[in-house]
């Protein structure tokens, strides 16, 4: 039962965490967590068997994943790429408007 509800969670999570307009490097941080804390957490479970590990395993491939997709985005020389969605619901990346410059995102 718990771990049908720590599935539901990290289902939901990643349906919210979609809905965010983030930069590139903070969707890959995102997306790298999830799939780490997913990971982890069937990696703990198979290893310890009990609730804590699977905890503990989510955790810390949650932190790992994170770490990776960060690290792992692709550095434009001086200009930052932003993700957009247009009216029709598609999403596409584009260098960032003044707006994220001044902080008036």
């Amino acid at each position: 039962m718990i771990i049908k509800k720590a599935i539901l969670a990290v289902l939901m999570t990643a349906a919210l965490a979609g809905c965010e307009t983030q930069t590139e490097g903070q969707q890959r941080a995102t997306t790298g967590a999830l799939i780490g804390g997913a990971g982890g957490a069937l990696v703990g479970q198979a290893i310890g068997g009990n609730t804590k590990s699977t905890v503990i395993g989510a955790a810390s491939g949650a932190l790992l994943g994170a770490v990776v997709g960060s690290a792992t985005t692709p550095q434009r020389r001086g200009q930052q790429l932003c993700r957009y969605q247009d009216r029709y619901g598609r999403i596409y990346t584009a260098p960032c408007d003044d707006r994220y410059y001044n902080g008036d995102y």
